[in-house]
């Protein structure tokens, strides 16, 4: 039997549900989901593999008009994507005049030839009056292939748009083995667990200039030692990542030590440091140290 493959790319402005979208689609946790906007600092490859096909999925940084080095860096990869997949999925969750973000990716994808299809995310708590606004709102534009709703935090629908996009693929070679559901390695996976747990512990001021640096991974017989840096742009944010007495540090690796277990399958001991590297966001050097930009 043939095989279909291909490569499709998840856009949308921040905080509109494109890494919940991800995980969905793959049945398990890659991509880190938070209700802050801009959690997905990198590119983020979901591979879905079933018997009929393989399709890798590309979640990207929100597209949002940048304010410093990261923020470009952000928009541009999400941007770069356009060209080089078979096809482009556009999340949505509100009508174009209540996100200029929207509008902009909008006026973008007019000049884009790949199939684009929209998204509606969120529809559980949309209701049917406002989906029905912003359905024909879109489909007045007449650049869409198609036009979905989905909850991706419900898992509603989803398998409708899984459908859909396999449908669409073109014949061809599966390019990562069929267990495998992201090429990113472990490392990299841990770092954004980490993040994660950050901007979840954390006031709204501090997590945006947080980085995190993986300083050493060992994987020995019955345990993984890994030691990490938090780096923060200013030193009352240093205070307020280890907290009181060291709680919230404390809480943070704890939480994050608990889902790299699951990940890992072995125990994990966890060291981590808070340190301070002031507008490293508007640093070329640190952006590249911390996986930000091609060295």
């Amino acid at each position: 039997m043939s095989m279909k493959s291909g490569f499709i790319s998840i856009i949308g402005r921040p905080n509109v549900g494109k890494s919940t979208l991800l995980n969905a689609i793959l049945g398990e946790k890659i991509a880190i989901t938070t209700e802050k906007p801009q959690t997905t600092r990198n590119v983020i490859r979901g591979i879905y593999t079933d018997d009929e096909a393989q399709i890798v999925f590309i979640d990207t940084p929100g597209i949002h008009k940048p304010r410093t080095k990261l923020g470009s860096y952000m928009t541009d990869s999400a941007v770069n994507t356009f060209k080089e997949v078979d096809a482009v999925l556009f999340l949505v969750d509100d009508s174009i005049e209540k996100g200029p973000g929207d509008k902009f990716i909008t006026e973008m994808l007019q000049n884009v030839d790949t199939p684009k299809y929209l998204i509606i995310n969120k529809t559980d708590i949309l209701g049917p009056e406002k989906y029905k606004e912003i359905f024909e709102e879109y489909n007045g534009m007449g650049i869409f292939d198609g036009i979905f709703g989905i909850s991706a935090r419900e898992n509603w629908n989803v398998n409708m748009v899984i459908r859909e996009m396999k449908a669409i693929m073109p014949e061809g070679p599966q390019y990562f083995p069929s267990d495998m559901v992201t090429d990113h390695p472990e490392r990299f996976i841990v770092s954004e667990i980490l993040r994660e747990k950050v901007l979840l512990y954390l006031e709204d001021e501090v997590p945006h200039g947080v980085a995190i640096e993986i300083e050493s991974f060992e994987e020995e017989e019955n345990i993984t030692r890994i030691s990490a840096v938090i780096y923060c742009e200013k030193k009352s944010h240093k205070g307020i990542i280890i907290g009181k007495g060291g709680r919230k540090l404390k809480g943070i690796g704890k939480s994050a030590r608990e889902e790299i277990e699951a990940l890992l399958g072995s125990k994990v001991f966890l060291q981590m440091w808070v340190k301070v590297k002031e507008n490293w966001r508007d640093s070329d050097f640190a952006l590249s140290n911390f996986g930000y930009k091609d060295k």
